[in-house]
């Protein structure tokens, strides 16, 4: 059986906020409690949800939808994967790739036909794992983070 998203409620949000990626990860995204204190305070921008395998929640991901991405152009609208979040002992399984494709599914379900993510540039980074799916740098940056995106 694949790997599925649930919609974060109150019989998952305690598993959903134990997920923890590996130490050397924690400064590259964060927990998923503050994920979920912003999707709360953003509840049209943000789409968070748990990635469960079988009965075992393995990540977490949340998307944003639609957010003007440069005040000053208020064409420039994107969609895109905000926070993942796989637990240190589930990867390298694949929960990752699901998250997004996942994530490009529910966008062109939308309409949307580019997926924007921003990452940590550095080692520990995941800079590689982003680019073997396909995404591309564009130049920008987003404060300290590098932005790259995916064709739908």
């Amino acid at each position: 059986m694949p790997p599925r998203l649930e919609k974060i409620t109150t019989d998952n949000v305690l598993a959903a906020c134990a997920i923890a990626v590996r130490p050397d990860q924690e400064d590259l995204v964060a927990p998923v409690a503050r994920s979920l204190a912003e999707a709360y305070v953003q509840p049209d921008v943000a789409w968070p949800r748990l990635i469960v395998d079988g009965d075992r929640p393995v990540g977490f991901l949340m998307a944003f939808l639609d957010i003007r991405w440069r005040p000053e152009d208020p064409g420039d609208v994107r969609s895109g994967l905000w926070r993942l979040n796989i637990a240190a002992d589930q990867q390298g399984r694949g929960y990752g790739r699901f998250a997004v494709e996942a994530v490009a599914g529910e966008l062109r379900s939308r309409g949307t036909d580019r997926l924007v993510v921003t990452w940590v540039p550095g080692p520990h980074g995941p800079e590689r794992f982003y680019r073997r799916l396909g995404f591309r740098l564009t130049g920008e940056h987003s404060g300290d983070q590098v932005v790259g995106e995916l064709d739908l």
